[in-house]
């Protein structure tokens, strides 16, 4: 498998249907939640793929930056293939993000909005819920926080979807 992030940008149209059809399978066919899943963040995101060796895309997530949609670098758009996920592509892309935003962003603090069911996940990866939790799209969510390897949370986190 081989990883890749681009901006939107320098995408292949190719690359970028794929990973929207990817991003489809996996929350609005799978997870049954209709949503508009083309939302106008992709076109400021950096966009990580997962390939095989074949160049099918496996596995995807948006990184945006900070001041794009928080103050905060962002994660969002996590989606692995159901056929891969025994490959631990999500901990692979999770991985290769964090690094990202560090290297390429002066490693900011990360805000993220999660399934509810998987903050233990994240948690793996320093971020530290911040209280607040919200239904979107009738899914339950909680925001989360990467503060530099610092776990503690200021009193007024921002809202909204990455």
């Amino acid at each position: 498998m081989k990883i890749e992030i681009h901006h939107y940008v320098d995408l292949s149209k190719d690359d970028f249907h794929d990973l929207i059809a990817l991003r489809i399978a996996v929350f609005v066919v799978e997870q049954n939640c209709p949503y508009i899943e083309l939302d106008g963040k992709d076109k400021q995101a950096y966009h990580l793929v997962v390939k095989t060796e074949e160049n099918k895309i496996v596995g995807t997530l948006r990184i945006l930056s900070p001041g794009a949609v928080y103050p905060e670098a962002s994660i969002g758009r996590v989606a692995s293939h159901p056929d891969y996920r025994d490959k631990k592509i999500g901990h692979l892309m999770m991985d290769h993000a964090m690094k990202f935003i560090k290297t390429e962003m002066g490693n900011p603090n990360i805000r993220i909005s999660a399934q509810s069911h998987l903050c233990n996940y994240y948690a793996k990866y320093g971020f530290v819920k911040t209280g607040k939790e919200y239904l979107e799209d009738g899914i339950p969510h909680s925001e989360m926080l990467f503060l530099n390897g610092n776990n503690k949370l200021d009193d007024s986190p921002s809202s909204g979807r990455c």
